[in-house]
């Protein structure tokens, strides 16, 4: 595996003791429409007046679909008229603070474990913090507004989706956003960065399975393929949650960049058989199926992606090869 990467530099700037932003209304999310809610909710905070109905229509056109990724949640809103959105991985809960700090609510993709063993992917509206009380506040489309979540909790549930969030704002504060945002929102350097931390986390703690997958995670998005195969398979090792490939694609991409195809079936099958609607299973399942030869079972699969979200533009492309 590469040399580690050195740790960040963490800025110095002093934050608030405390920080509360106004968002006005709450909005319970309707079935398996955690993203759009809390997108809807964050959005709300620049006059938005439309709802979550309206995002997942664009987004998640089957309403049983399990998944909306922080990508595509951006990209709708870059859609909108005077609206931008970034999509970062930190280092920290720092950078949670100083985005607040400065007037923007941020969006965080996160664990939700109702019970022991019952992990699933959850999005968080964060609008404040208290450093007294070590606690952001969220509004939570699932459990309610203005609820309190312990810095410690939030990181737990946070570093599970290598501490991804989303930023919404007004394009006229695009620039303010962009240069507060630095290297937590720039590739490639937000992701060398999230990389120095999951190494460190994996060198600590060898049995961290989330530490790996991170590790994974960052090698793959910086194009290191064999050496992100290398962490997955060791996350792998230490028994992920079956949901995890439900939000995140990494292993898919990395095992398919080297030749792994088997393997990516094996994974895209496992996941179908927890949930027979996941578009990404079924379009890394026919890549895989292509590159071994099998045409027919390749479009079929693409097919079934499209069906289940015709707005997979991936998958489109390979269909029409």
């Amino acid at each position: 595996m590469p040399t580690p990467l050195p740790t960040p530099t963490q800025d110095a700037t002093p934050l608030p003791a405390s920080v509360l932003l106004d968002v006005d209304g709450h909005e319970p999310q309707g079935w398996n429409n955690c993203g759009p809610a809390t997108l809807s909710m964050a959005l709300r905070f620049y006059g938005w007046t439309r709802d979550q109905y309206a995002i997942a229509e664009a987004l998640k056109p089957d309403k049983n679909d399990k998944n909306v990724t922080p990508q595509e949640m951006a990209a709708y809103v870059g859609s909108l008229d005077e609206q931008f959105a970034a999509v970062g991985y930190a280092a920290n809960t720092r950078v949670l603070k100083l985005l607040l700090s400065n007037n923007f609510p941020v969006i965080v993709e996160t664990w939700f474990v109702p019970e022991p063993g019952d992990e699933m992917g959850h999005y968080r509206l964060l609008t404040g913090y208290d450093d007294a009380a070590q606690q952001f506040m969220t509004q939570d489309a699932y459990q309610g507004r203005d609820r309190s979540l312990a810095y410690a909790e939030l990181e737990t549930l946070w570093r599970v989706f290598n501490r991804a969030f989303i930023v919404v704002c007004e394009t006229s504060r695009s620039q303010d956003l962009t240069a507060l945002l630095a290297d937590s929102a720039a590739f490639p350097a937000m992701h060398r960065n999230a990389l120095a931390v999951a190494l460190a986390e994996a060198s600590e703690h060898p049995d961290d399975r989330y530490a790996w997958f991170n590790v994974g995670t960052n090698y793959a998005s910086l194009g290191q393929y064999e050496a992100a195969a290398q962490a997955y398979d060791r996350a792998r090792t230490l028994k992920l949650p079956y949901r995890m490939l439900w939000y995140q694609f990494g292993p898919f991409e990395a095992y398919f960049r080297i030749g792994r195809y088997q393997d990516v079936i094996d994974l895209a099958n496992a996941s179908l058989r927890s949930a027979e609607n996941l578009e990404e299973s079924y379009y890394y399942r026919a890549l895989a199926r292509r590159a071994l030869g099998d045409e027919a079972a390749a479009r079929q699969d693409l097919e079934t992606a499209l069906r289940y979200n015709p707005a997979y533009a991936a998958a489109a492309k390979a269909l029409a090869r």
